[in-house]
């Protein structure tokens, strides 16, 4: 069976529309393929930024232990997917686009690679066509392995004031706009964000963008069936992490790590939503390598071939323990049940510029604990979500609304933990960490948070524990 990853960079989790669809029309060619694919409404990342959260999925560790806390490189100790399958089982592998974030390098030993700049700066459908078309036009009898990473909906979004900070008018000349642009009214404004002007224009903005990722996504199955491959193919779609909006992508809210999961596996998917089970991107490696019948989860947790590494200097690694942290659910993807499928951990570290903002967190399908180490009264948060038109336009609607300034202040300075039910608050407006009510959620869900931290060796441990 061949595997044919696609990631999209930064889609929130209710874009397609069997997730909600609450951009409009922008993902025509995703909703299609939902038809045919097991979707999984309770999926997310394990990190919210880009780099870390496909360490994640390509490893199956937590980024602890993986050595990808933030902008860093995989560890040389610890294995990768498209590793794995190349040396020990032969497969063919490639990459069209993100090819810095998967790194170093020889950890993963890619047959073919075409970066961003080659694919108009990832946001060409038609060249990530052509270069797929190269790809399997070149294979010999091998099964291959084939990660296909949009950059859309990456800010700049398509018509954004930053397109032309960040390219030259020669260089947007590679970059086609969608078959598509999305309007204002169009769109809904997330609930976690003020719909002012300037804010649903950003969103429309960045469903134009999701509108030309999902048309690569098509362009690329175009490409697999008129290889006569659709029926080898195992494809698997997800996002890297939420939006590039405050209180979405790089944070540890619902909205930041929850992603728009599908999977078709031939012969073996249950075509439908997952309504109950909660999935992680940690568990995606071993989901792959039970699918492909290759080595089952249980042995592959202590592989011969990884030799452990114990160093614990807090700049440097952490402990490398020669065992995976994620769990197969691919009994799951034939629409089979699970337990111990009723939370997931996700964490943050650092942003791309090197700021150290560490969170952890624990989410079932009804609430979320979020312990924030950063949070001092002091430190400001800052990431790229503050670029562009949205952050702007809060803080000039905070000089004279205080809803809109009490929710500018909590994304600056947060509060060292937070508690939400986010089945009845999904959008994390009312922080429930003092709520008598709310008490014995609290207790449970710190306690998951210790015993989770102890057992993966988290050095946030010493200070969670502090009275």
């Amino acid at each position: 069976m061949n595997i044919l990853l696609f990631t999209v960079d930064d889609m929130n989790w209710d874009t397609p529309g069997a997730f909600g669809g609450q951009y409009g029309d922008c993902t025509p060619n995703l909703d299609r393929f939902a038809g045919k694919a097991r979707c999984f409404r309770h999926a997310h990342v394990t990190v919210a930024v880009c780099l870390p959260s496909r360490s994640v999925l390509m490893t199956g560790r937590y980024p602890h232990h993986n050595g990808s806390e933030g902008f860093r490189a995989i560890h040389p100790a610890v294995p990768t997917l498209p590793e794995w399958l190349k040396d020990q089982h032969g497969y063919r592998t490639g990459i069209l686009g993100k090819v810095a974030h998967c790194c170093p390098p020889h950890k993963f030993r890619w047959d073919m690679q075409v970066d961003y700049e080659d694919l108009g700066f990832g946001r060409d459908p038609n060249r990530y066509a052509e270069e797929m078309e190269t790809f399997l036009s070149e294979r010999d009898a091998a099964p291959f392995f084939l990660m296909v990473n949009s950059h859309d909906p990456h800010r700049p979004f398509h018509g954004g004031v930053q397109e032309p900070q960040k390219w030259t008018e020669e260089e947007r000349r590679h970059i086609p706009p969608p078959d598509r642009v999305m309007t204002p009214e169009e769109v809904n404004v997330p609930g976690f964000l003020p719909d002012i002007p300037e804010v649903r224009l950003e969103v429309s903005e960045y469903a134009s963008s999701c509108r030309r990722g999902d048309e690569c996504f098509g362009k690329v199955l175009e490409v697999l069936d008129r290889h006569g491959l659709t029926e080898d193919t195992a494809v698997l779609f997800l996002s890297d992490n939420g939006m590039a909006f405050p209180f979405a992508k790089t944070n540890c809210y619902l909205h930041s790590t929850r992603t728009p999961l599908m999977i078709y596996w031939p012969g073996c998917t249950e075509p439908g939503m997952d309504e109950e089970h909660m999935v992680s991107g940690i568990d995606l490696l071993p989901t792959v390598i039970e699918g492909l019948g290759l080595t089952h989860p249980d042995d592959l947790a202590h592989p011969a071939w990884l030799e452990p590494l114990h160093q614990t200097d807090r700049e440097h690694w952490r402990d490398i323990p020669p065992s995976i942290d994620g769990r197969s659910f691919f009994r799951l993807v034939a629409g089979g049940t699970q337990e111990n499928r009723d939370h997931v951990h996700t964490v943050f570290n650092r942003t791309r510029g090197g700021r150290q903002y560490e969170m952890r967190c624990i989410q079932t399908r009804d609430w979320g604990y979020i312990y924030n180490h950063w949070s001092d009264g002091q430190l400001d948060f800052r990431n790229e979500s503050r670029s562009g038109r949205t952050f702007k336009a809060m803080q000039h609607a905070a000089e004279h609304n205080p809803e809109i300034a009490d929710r500018v202040q909590h994304f600056l300075y947060r509060t060292p933990e937070e508690l939400y039910n986010f089945a009845a608050d999904p959008n994390a407006l009312k922080n429930r960490i003092e709520d008598p009510e709310a008490a014995e959620h609290l207790q449970q869900l710190r306690q998951h948070t210790t015993e989770w931290m102890q057992e993966t060796g988290d050095i946030l441990i010493k200070d969670f524990q502090k009275p």
